[in-house]
């Protein structure tokens, strides 16, 4: 068996060693996955999987119909369990399944794939008609996510390539990023961006200039997807095309609304998250439905799926004269798709997808003199190797002191799987690294303290938002201390954590207080938004729940977000409440100790942090003792400044 120790002891500035630790380290997350898959489907029952987001029962089955891409699909849609965060999205596999009235689950024969989901409805790619039949025609339907073999046989294909490579360009860049191989740069004259600070300025030209390999370092609010959609921008100056890419359907939707904006010709690979009409009008199959050739293409389809049911009627002659009018027909379907797709392919100046995505057969011998991968810090290095064996060079933006992959199994990740390519790079290779120091969300005091632990004090507030508050003489950042108070944790399971009732019924109280004090009103006409964040699920779902049955709070829910610091990456609101969870007399802080979460979530705040937690419990690790004790500090300055106002 592989083990951390094992790891260690291969430890090599070899790119090749490396890799195929890597490759280990991936087999036993796949392997771990599978089993917990295996587990969860043999010994979960329906209830607690609808209850995680990974079933949706009931299911009913609606209309069936070819797509633009002549894949056979159904829509699935649910009603009950709604407010349910699933976890469907585009590219996912999924089985269906029945469910008999003493309980017993039965599941079909076959697997499907995710072509659309929203939060009441699905749409499924099904491997042919009777697969569509027998979901149509089953009662108490259910239909969940499956194992995901595709995603990781990616994966180890991308890195069994890039382990093999010889002479060529993606053998120069593996060594370059993961061996002593010195990244090149052009001599370009700086180009001005008055638009931009001076480190985004400096970013851009970077990235210009950079031959191998350029990183964007993007702290929390210093505006890392603007810098990032200048530099593909101004690259589209130099170059005809790029591919951008990302870990998640998400965050790829979010740079290329961006890039749309900026009037940039965007085609996107893979159906979006953010599902409006302004994304859904660059997607790949939206602009391959609406090109002029599509209606002749798509009465040929009809034509051909009319002719193969005669195919087998009819005399000998009959049926060679339908089988050579097919074999036109699918001959002038093949040379309109391909005229379809040399169009759209040739006509875009970004193509956009995630990294799993980048392998689509629609890529398929295409490459591109630059790679952008955006929030990079997130993704496993082995999916970052499936794009850039299609480009020349690469660009990396992200935030290593943010949230890391996920990864399930825990050796894996204490032997290296967790640290990512950008990571590695970033200690490699500082030359090709600039850190974004302006940051425009968040009070200086809010901002200190995370720039001091994570940022070595580089990080400075712009003007703009320097001391931009909600109330006057009201303290930025507030810690709650709930040590006298008596409270308890309690443990839920594995996926959901820990949940401290006390402690939320009391973050609560304080929000209503401090609602009360801005005036709801004044809430309501300035749309001020409030972001309520915990580390746990039982605990998030507990908040949710109090909310959605507490009256007084029933006008400013639209205003309300309340979930786990995973779901409020790349986000920001005007307040931040934050509930801790912990507290026990050993000083066991479990999921605390990732600090990476705890940076995402202090930083969230624009204007007004409060935290509750008790400090017993927490000041045990250094990190949170020192917040405490910054927090306490800011707080009696405040004091002071408030009792010389009196005075005065």
């Amino acid at each position: 068996m592989i083990t951390f120790a094992t790891m260690k002891e291969q430890d090599s500035n070899s790119p090749i060693i490396h890799l195929q630790q890597q490759q280990l380290l991936l087999r036993m997350e796949y392997e771990y996955e599978k089993e917990e898959f295996k587990r969860q489907t043999e010994n979960m029952g329906v209830a607690r999987k609808v209850k995680r987001g990974l079933c949706w029962y009931p299911a009913t089955p609606g209309r069936s119909y070819y797509n633009s891409l002549n894949q056979l699909v159904i829509e699935i849609t649910h009603t009950e369990n709604t407010d349910i965060e699933h976890n469907f999205e585009f590219g996912r596999p999924v089985c269906f399944f029945r469910q008999s009235a003493d309980g017993k689950i039965t599941y079909m024969n076959f697997t499907a794939t995710v072509s659309y989901a929203d939060e009441t409805r699905m749409v499924a790619i099904m491997p042919g008609a009777g697969a569509v039949m027998e979901v149509q025609e089953t009662d108490n339907l259910g239909v969940q996510l499956y194992f995901d073999e595709t995603s990781y046989r990616t994966m180890f294909e991308a890195l069994e390539d890039t382990l093999r490579s010889k002479g060529n360009r993606l053998a120069e860049l593996r060594d370059i990023l993961l061996g002593t191989s010195k990244a090149g740069f052009r001599e370009l004259y700086p180009v001005r961006f008055p638009w931009l600070n001076s480190p985004q300025e400096t970013a851009v030209n970077k990235v210009l200039c950079a031959r191998d390999v350029a990183i964007v370092h993007g702290p929390p609010g210093t505006g890392k997807t603007t810098t990032l959609v200048e530099a593909i921008y101004e690259t589209l100056h130099r170059e005809p095309q790029v591919l951008v890419c990302a870990q998640s359907n998400t965050a790829v939707d979010w740079i290329s609304e961006k890039l749309v904006d900026r009037g940039v010709n965007v085609l996107r690979i893979g159906n979006p998250t953010r599902v409006n009409d302004k994304m859904l009008s660059f997607t790949y199959e939206r602009r391959f439905e609406n090109h002029p050739l599509y209606p002749e293409l798509w009465s040929i389809r009809k034509n051909l799926r009319e002719l193969g049911s005669r195919a087998r009627r009819g005399s000998y002659d009959e049926r060679e004269g339908v089988r050579s009018r097919m074999s036109r027909l699918r001959d002038r379907a093949t040379a309109l798709e391909i005229q379809i797709n040399a169009e759209l392919f040739d006509g875009a100046h970004v193509i956009a997808s995630t990294l799993v995505s980048s392998n689509h057969r629609l890529l398929n011998g295409r490459r591109f003199g630059t790679l952008f991968i955006d929030e990079a810090a997130q993704a496993l290095e082995a999916a970052c190797w499936i794009a850039i064996r299609k480009a020349d060079r690469v660009v990396l933006a992200g935030d290593h002191c943010q949230l890391p992959p996920t990864i399930k199994c825990y050796e894996a990740a204490r032997g290296g799987l967790e640290r990512t390519l950008m990571e590695k790079v970033v200690s490699n290779k500082p030359a090709v690294v600039s850190l974004l120091k302006v940051q425009y969300r968040m009070h200086e005091e809010i901002m200190k303290f995370p720039s001091q632990w994570f940022y070595n004090g580089e990080l400075e507030a712009a003007p703009e938002v320097r001391y931009r508050g909600i109330l006057d003489w009201d303290t930025p950042i507030h810690w709650i201390d709930t040590s006298e108070m008596d409270f308890k944790e309690e443990f839920v399971g594995e996926t959901f954590g820990r949940i401290n009732k006390a402690e939320a019924d009391l973050l609560l109280s304080e929000l209503k207080i401090y609602i009360n004090r801005i005036g709801g009103n004044r809430i309501l006409e300035e749309k001020i938004d409030i972001g309520i964040i915990s580390p746990y699920k039982a605990q998030v779902q507990y908040l949710r729940s109090k909310i959605k049955a507490d009256a007084s709070l029933k006008p400013y829910r639209s205003l309300f977000t309340v979930n786990t610091v995973d779901g409020f990456q790349g986000q920001e609101r005007d307040v931040i409440f934050i509930s801790l969870v912990r507290t026990n007399e050993e000083g066991q802080i479990g999921f605390l100790n990732d600090l990476r979460r705890m940076n995402v979530a202090i930083t969230r705040a624009r204007m007004k942090l409060v935290i509750l937690g008790e400090a017993e419990t927490l000041k045990h690790h250094g990190f949170y003792r020192r917040l405490l004790e910054f927090i306490q500090n800011i707080e009696k300055l405040a004091r002071f400044r408030m009792d010389l106002r009196r005075i005065m």
